[in-house]
């Protein structure tokens, strides 16, 4: 089964919750016990190799952990504050700056309807986005756009890779239902 263990790791690491073994052996259309055999193999492998992380069976299922002895490195990386997840207004600014690059704070903000200021000095203070130049018009206020760091996070080459926006948007018809049921007189 050495064509299942590559399939079975990658499952794992995928995964955000304990998969139950039962589970993998649907996917690889293999008997539960040869699964649960594969997963007791891997665990003691990895525990053998003295590797970054453990896999443990937990709460009706099989999980990938990082190794109780790397506590104190992680903590470290996790308080650096650069690695933590990011709120919905930032997910939105950051997907406006994709999408419209070159964009300024001004734009964003119009697009959004509402001030973004502080969202931008979070994204840039992440490596998220980075200042592409100025603005040629009154002010010349700064440009933005994605960063290699955006590019390396989202598997992407360039911003080319980006998906096209039209799988996303509604039909001229819902949004006219939408402006309907938002109108003060309906």
């Amino acid at each position: 089964m050495p064509e299942h263990r590559k399939i079975v790791e990658s499952i794992l690491l995928l995964a955000d919750e304990p998969v139950p073994a039962r589970l993998i052996g649907e996917v690889l259309e293999t008997p539960r016990s040869e699964v649960e055999a594969l997963l007791e193999e891997l665990a003691r492998s990895y525990a053998a190799d003295d590797r970054g992380f453990v896999l443990r069976e937990v709460a009706g299922g099989w999980r990938l952990y990082t190794d109780p002895e790397c506590g104190p490195w992680l903590e470290r990386f996790v308080t650096s504050g650069s690695h933590g997840r990011l709120t919905g207004a930032a997910l939105e600014v950051l997907a406006i700056i994709a999408y419209r690059q070159p964009v300024s704070r001004t734009q964003i903000s119009e697009i959004r309807g509402v001030d973004s200021d502080g969202v931008v000095k979070t994204l840039l203070m992440r490596g998220l986005i980075s200042e592409m130049g100025r603005d040629e018009g009154p002010g010349g206020p700064t440009l933005f756009g994605v960063s290699n760091e955006f590019l390396e996070r989202m598997g992407l080459r360039s911003v080319e890779d980006l998906p096209p926006l039209a799988g996303f948007m509604p039909d001229a018809e819902a949004v006219e239902d939408m402006e309907a049921k938002l109108s003060p007189n309906a």
